[in-house]
């Protein structure tokens, strides 16, 4: 049965999507963390030290979750980008 309403995406339109996606959830986690900061700014200590340290700055919500977003984007992004570059045109 065939309908106009079924469409099959190429394969390559696909892959596009998923990097494209994969790439885009490191820069987004730090924005979202940047964002966060901003709308709540006194979570950041660096604002308001009150007798802590700088150190104390990198234990703060906001700012572990843009540095999760970096971790991901150069540790865990980027050799899964390359390997599915690597598996794509193997594949070809």
């Amino acid at each position: 049965m065939e309908t106009p309403f079924v469409r099959h995406l190429p394969a390559d339109a696909v892959r596009a999507r998923r990097a494209r996606a994969i790439s885009l959830i490191g820069p987004s986690t730090v924005a979202a963390g940047l964002i966060w900061a901003i709308l709540q700014p006194y979570r950041v200590t660096l604002l308001h030290p009150r007798g802590q340290g700088l150190w104390w700055l990198v234990l703060e919500p906001p700012v572990l979750v843009a540095l999760a977003g970096i971790v991901f984007a150069t540790v865990v992004a980027k050799p899964l980008l390359a390997d599915l570059e690597e598996h794509d045109a193997a594949a070809r």
